[in-house]
């Protein structure tokens, strides 16, 4: 049997995925992106974040070999739920808000990419989503998804910017569409919005500046002081360049998925909490969310980090009264 891209796609949405595309494994070998990555990263802008720089990130045949397509997927994960703005309350990016986006993302592309493996014997494929050297963000511009924005994130126009990303790469030969051409036009809200300045010139975020980076994969006793001076409430990623971005604002639609409604301490979560976090709550308090890649002594770090900078709040320690 012959897959058609057309039968790839009207499967994919039937698993319940909200977009899906097919890009040539050839792709990469075509645009600029690779060798965006790697200016990105001689200019030290991936911070500590030294995966990034795994040479198979920016070829696929060295992933894998037979692969000769890729399916780019997106799941949307907006809610419309409001943070609260009083200073003892801090600030989760949505991303975190609900179930953990990899289990979630990753059953439907393993049911996706059994279904290939049954209508075409002998096929092969690999499911990622954050789990392998790929460009996620590349595949899904070259897969017509959307396009990578001045800062960093793929834009899409059905849901802007709040989308999860995966792919399958096989060694399927399907259809390719056309890549997505770029479209934030002369638009800087997301420069001048970040709070520290993270990104330097469109299309280039430095990860050493990122707010987002420093509270979830900065495992320092201390946070730079140029961050922690603006950090503005946030203890877990942050959502500036994203809340400010006109697509967002004009397209952002509820999720029609349940896992991504946020789980209620995740809105508004206490500063006061979170100073002092302990090993069980934290246990307790994240199950099965992406924010578990936060420990422990880095949400007390992060949110001791924002009481201090509030004139209004001060670290209160816990009581052993009962």
């Amino acid at each position: 049997m012959v897959l058609s891209s057309e039968q790839v796609k009207a499967k994919a949405l039937d698993i319940g995925f909200h977009l899906v595309g097919i890009a040539s494994a050839e792709a990469e070998q075509q645009d600029g992106l690779g060798a965006h990555l790697q200016a990105w990263l001689a200019l030290g802008y991936q911070a500590d974040m030294a995966w990034m720089a795994n040479p198979r990130r920016q070829s696929l045949k060295a992933l894998m070999p037979e692969a000769r397509s890729v399916i780019a997927l997106a799941l949307n994960y907006y809610t419309p739920h409001q943070r609260p703005t009083g200073p003892e309350f801090g600030k989760i990016a949505r991303y975190g808000w609900g179930r953990d986006y990899h289990k979630v993302m990753t059953k439907r592309l393993k049911i996706l990419a059994h279904w290939l493996e049954s209508q075409v014997p002998g096929t092969q494929t690999r499911y990622y989503v954050d789990t392998g050297p790929i460009s996620d963000k590349a595949w899904a511009q070259r897969a017509g998804l959307g396009w990578i924005a001045k800062n960093g994130n793929l834009i899409t126009r059905q849901y802007g910017s709040w989308v999860f990303l995966g792919e399958i790469v096989t060694d399927l030969a399907l259809e390719p569409d056309i890549p997505h051409t770029q479209h934030c036009g002369t638009c800087r809200r997301c420069l001048e919005a970040c709070p520290t300045q993270a990104i330097p010139q469109p299309f280039w975020v430095d990860a050493r500046r990122c707010i987002a980076y420093h509270t979830i994969e900065n495992r320092a006793e201390h946070l730079p002081p140029a961050v922690q001076e603006n950090l503005q409430g946030w203890v877990a990623g942050c959502d500036v360049c994203q809340d400010v971005c006109p697509w967002n604002e004009r397209f952002a639609q509820e999720t029609t998925i349940e896992d991504f409604q946020p789980y209620p301490e995740q809105v508004a979560p206490r500063l006061q909490a979170l100073a002092n976090l302990s090993d069980e709550d934290w246990q307790m308090r994240f199950p099965s969310s992406a924010l578990r890649r936060i420990k422990p002594a880095m949400w007390r770090r992060n949110a001791r980090a924002n009481l201090e900078r509030s004139p209004s709040q001060k670290v209160i320690p816990p009581t052993n009264d009962h």
